[in-house]
């Protein structure tokens, strides 16, 4: 158990990256989570992680991965776009831009760190 728990944890993402717009609400603490494919998946809950914008790879804070859960798309609720700071309409939207018609999706919880 030990050695699978070192192979994740050798495995676990310590980067992250978000589109441009996202940065201001993510620095307010007014986007909390983000939903990602299962390519993106592979953070460990009590992590730090770096992050940076997707376009320029700039550097711009520290986040504390809280969790990771699977969810469906179609179980995506306004609780889950309050939490990205969106209605439920612009949280599928923009889903469906960045991953055409995928239903596995996870929940990444996380915390800026000061």
């Amino acid at each position: 158990m030990a050695y699978r728990l070192e192979i994740e944890e050798a495995q676990a993402a310590t980067e992250m990256t978000f589109f441009s717009r996202f940065v201001a609400d993510i620095l307010a603490g007014k986007k909390v989570i983000t939903i990602r494919d299962e390519s993106e998946n592979n953070y460990r809950p009590g992590s730090i992680v770096d992050v940076s914008t997707f376009e320029e790879g700039r550097w711009f804070c520290k986040l504390k991965i809280i969790s990771v859960t699977p969810i469906l798309f179609c179980e995506l609720n306004e609780f889950h776009a309050e939490q990205e700071n969106m209605t439920l309409e612009q949280l599928r939207n923009v889903i469906q831009e960045i991953y055409p018609g995928i239903e596995q999706l996870y929940v990444i919880q996380y915390q800026k760190c000061e």
